[in-house]
């Protein structure tokens, strides 16, 4: 009897073994994993149970919200003006749950399950009160994002718009856009079926233009050359450079032209290198890409964050963190295309976010701040969890540098485009027109800038995609519309 006392109690042991060895990993060492496996509709419901966070403006609009709903999921995302942020925003969906925007970066947060919450659990769990999660406070000035928006009606393209003191992101606009309450509905039939029409869509409307896509910056880019120029302590602005009515590409026959004779220079075929930039001189910003070498050139694109992502907000504890792609200058060129780089054209590229850090890098007297969209989160009780600081990224340029490079932006509005002032107040500026496509018969227009030039309060940047203007023509009304609006002008 006794030995079959010892079997049953043998088997007992294993059993009881297999089950908690079974327990623990379901529990513990697959949690992650079957907690995100799409098929755990215990998940789902957990997330759409409890009341996610709110994202609002800086003024306190409210972009997104939970609210209480009569179905299974008890919450319902929605989002107020919901293309207008759409790229702010990004979406929270039962198919696809968060994506893009805060809603991933701050994802945690916004689900009350980070561990920056965790008294906020702890009451919850002997409460028996919901789990709330965290208002995330952005940087976006709605004002100055409608009127960026409402510019880009029907236009493909993006505009940024910065602090230049502290790089807070006060506009951030991408056309075409969508509408994150078409992918919040509970209905996941008509949720997959619009989801599957965006992405189709060839005109890409969830593609974040500001951070995720690169454009030639045309002739935009001759501010970082100017840059690396001044830098070098070779040249002033009344330094007389060599330009001429066309310049031919080194080793080819390919004939780089002016848009305007002013830009040629003069008799002897040279111009001041204020000139060269207010005219946007094509001769002249290729030769002197080639006299500086296309190290110094992607040296100083670098220090104004070429070449490597840009985080913008969240972190691996947050979120999925949000990052702008990396901007791009090439590697040892050959000299012809070193003189296309150098005016902007071949194989630079740049995102719209890029060429605004730029102007503001210039507008803060050299000194380039990392730029951010949360100024701040709040727990449910209102008590602040976390608040952002402006921190420096890098010093592109010394203080003198940007005083001369604010002098010459500001002869590209007074000299050359008059059109684009703004009565009381100083622009500095450059526009951009790079020419794309088949046989280069379309425009990537572009304008980057700051107001006021003596006490920058707003850096813009401005890129309209596939247009057949000139970025004065398409992009420069854009820019003088956000100025106007951030100064009450």
């Amino acid at each position: 009897m006794n030995k079959y006392l010892r079997q049953l109690f043998t088997a007992v042991i294993v059993l009881f073994t297999i089950l908690g060895l079974s327990s623990t990993m379901i529990t513990a060492i697959r949690a992650n994993k079957l907690n995100n496996d799409p098929r755990n509709q215990r998940g789902l419901y957990h997330e759409f149970n409890a009341p996610r966070g709110s994202i609002l403006a800086s003024d306190g609009t409210v972009m997104a919200k939970s609210d209480p709903v009569n179905d299974p999921f008890a919450y319902q995302r929605s989002y107020s003006n919901g293309p207008l942020y759409a790229p702010v925003t990004g979406y929270f969906s039962i198919s696809q749950r968060a994506d893009r925007g805060i809603e991933d970066s701050r994802n945690k947060l916004l689900t009350g399950e980070s561990n920056q919450l965790f008294w906020q659990q702890f009451k919850s769990l002997f409460t028996g009160s919901a789990n709330k999660g965290a208002s995330i406070e952005t940087s976006i000035d709605p004002k100055l994002q409608q009127v960026a928006f409402s510019q880009m009606a029907g236009k493909n393209g993006s505009v940024v718009a910065l602090d230049p003191k502290t790089n807070r992101i006060l506009a951030m606009v991408s056309t075409p856009s969508y509408d994150p309450n078409v992918l919040a509905s509970h209905d996941t039939t008509k949720v997959n079926r619009d989801y599957q029409h965006l992405t189709s869509d060839e005109s890409n409307p969830m593609l974040n233009r500001a951070i995720s896509e690169l454009y030639p910056p045309g002739s935009s880019f001759k501010t970082v050359v100017a840059t690396a120029a001044l830098e070098s302590g070779k040249y002033q602005l009344d330094t007389r450079i060599p330009a001429g009515a066309s310049y031919t590409l080194p080793n080819t026959n390919t004939k780089l032209t002016n848009t305007t004779s002013a830009a040629n220079g003069g008799e002897d075929g040279k111009i001041s290198f204020e000139d060269a930039l207010a005219y946007s001189s094509n001769t002249a910003f290729a030769q002197l890409g080639g006299a500086l070498g296309a190290q110094t050139i992607q040296d100083t694109a670098k220090k104004f964050g070429f070449g490597s992502s840009i985080q913008i907000d969240g972190s691996n504890s947050t979120g999925a963190p949000m990052q702008a792609i990396a901007s791009k200058f090439p590697d040892n060129p050959s000299p012809d295309r070193l003189g296309l780089a150098s005016i902007g054209q071949g194989d630079t590229q740049e995102t719209p976010l890029q060429n605004a850090m730029i102007a503001a890098a210039i507008a803060n007297g050299g000194t380039l701040m990392r730029p951010t969209l949360v100024d701040r989160v709040r727990s449910s009780d209102l008590s602040v969890i976390s608040q952002t600081n402006p921190s420096v990224m890098s010093q592109p340029m010394s203080k003198d540098t940007a005083s001369k490079l604010t002098e010459m932006m500001k002869a590209v509005i007074t000299k050359e485009n008059p059109n684009l002032a703004i009565p009381g107040v100083s622009v500095a500026a450059k526009t951009g027109t790079a020419q794309i496509g088949t046989n280069n018969q379309s425009i990537d227009a572009w304008i980057m800038g700051f107001a006021p030039a003596d006490d920058p309060k707003i850096a813009v940047a401005v890129v309209v995609h596939n247009t057949d203007k000139a970025g004065s023509l398409a992009a420069g009304p854009i820019m003088r519309a956000m100025m106007k609006e951030a100064l009450g002008k």
